[in-house]
């Protein structure tokens, strides 16, 4: 008897358990179908809150790498790894969020390396770097994040242009490290202004012409035709630095190279048609013009606090989450899994009439 007792105690316990399952699912399934979910009571939305990442780092080293271009040695505890190609974004004094290339050893995991050239007509964020970041400051970073790796391949052919060499130098060191052919094309308006010059001429003097380096006052401009046409068939080919260069490697291509690029722009431009964006909890609706980013429109018409930075659809500062309406991505920044209900306000518009976001 005392056997039997047992297994009718279990069997309604796995009933119960079952029952009590199905009734949370049902219950979780009702919440979600509600015209008030998300709960608009909460104190703050879940939009707008930065992307995921987000450390303290203490710039340990400071140094003119060359003119015009600092380098900062960032330290901190238990750095993520990173691959060639990937970029830090990296928040300034002013709040302002700039993307910049890691140049380091991907070995040193307990620091990163930046460089940034001061652009005198820029947006300023360079002149943040180099008049306020100094041995001693401490500095806040996301990421890494990586839209330029390199791909596994027979040959490479590099081509950099300036301060491009950034996301480029650990791509050579790492095709050197692995032992697969590579060809580099460093090109400058002098030498003097070519950052990790130095380290560029020794690695060349392991394998002798493999590097050229063009200072356009010396040189003039680089033969880029002469330079892709003697790449090896099916190599891969990967360009930073200014965007005339890289549509000029884009124009010049020969049939069976693979091209990769990376630019710190947006891809594409804000404008297009006309629509409306209800801000689902504050309960207003924003009418966004065709020449006028939804970032701008909300902060004119109704949210002027509402947090952004780089205006090119990079940073993640002005991510949202949309509850109703067909996106138009316009970013470099989402996975294809984050766009299917959260979008950059800054670059992103609405495929239609009609965008709803939870704000």
């Amino acid at each position: 008897m005392t056997a039997l007792f047992r297994s009718r105690r279990v069997r309604a316990l796995v009933l119960a358990t079952g029952a009590a399952l199905l009734v949370n699912r049902a219950l979780r399934r009702r919440v979600k179908e509600s015209p008030l979910w998300p709960m608009p009571a909460l104190e703050e939305p879940i939009s707008g809150t930065g992307r995921p990442g987000r450390r303290e780092l203490l710039v340990i080293e400071r140094a003119e790498e060359a003119e015009g271009v600092v380098r900062l040695r960032l330290e901190g505890e238990r750095l993520p790894g990173w691959e060639p190609g990937a970029h830090i974004d990296l928040v300034l004094p002013s709040g302002a969020v700039r993307q910049y290339s890691l140049c380091g050893d991907v070995a040193d995991g307990g620091t990163y390396t930046i460089a940034t050239r001061l652009i005198e007509d820029g947006r300023g964020g360079s002149r943040e770097v180099h008049e306020q970041l100094h041995e001693g400051t401490v500095v806040e970073v996301r990421g890494p994040r990586n839209r330029f790796r390199l791909a596994e391949c027979h040959a490479y052919l590099f081509i950099a242009g300036g301060i491009g060499i950034t996301p480029i130098l650990p791509m050579v060191r790492q095709a050197e490290r692995e032992g697969v052919p590579w060809r580099l094309l460093y090109c400058g308006r002098s030498r003097a202004s070519m950052p990790f010059l130095a380290e560029i001429e020794k690695l060349a003097g392991a394998g002798g012409d493999r590097v050229t380096v063009v200072a356009e006052d010396e040189d003039g401009r680089p033969d880029l035709a002469a330079v892709l046409g003697g790449a090896p068939p099916h190599s891969a080919v990967y360009c930073c630095g200014p965007q005339p260069l890289m549509d000029a490697v884009a124009d010049l291509l020969p049939d069976g190279l693979e091209l990769h690029t990376e630019a710190f722009a947006p891809a594409a431009g804000t404008t297009g048609g006309a629509f409306e964006v209800e801000l689902r909890r504050t309960g207003t609706t924003v009418a966004v013009a065709g020449d006028q980013s939804i970032l701008r429109a909300i902060r004119e018409q109704a949210l002027p606090n509402l947090p952004y930075s780089c205006e090119q659809g990079f940073c993640g500062t002005c991510l949202q989450s949309v509850v109703e309406g067909d996106i138009d991505h316009r970013d470099e920044l989402l996975t294809d899994a984050e766009r299917h209900d959260q979008m950059l306000i800054c670059v992103s518009r609405c495929h239609g009439e009609r965008l709803v976001l939870d704000l």
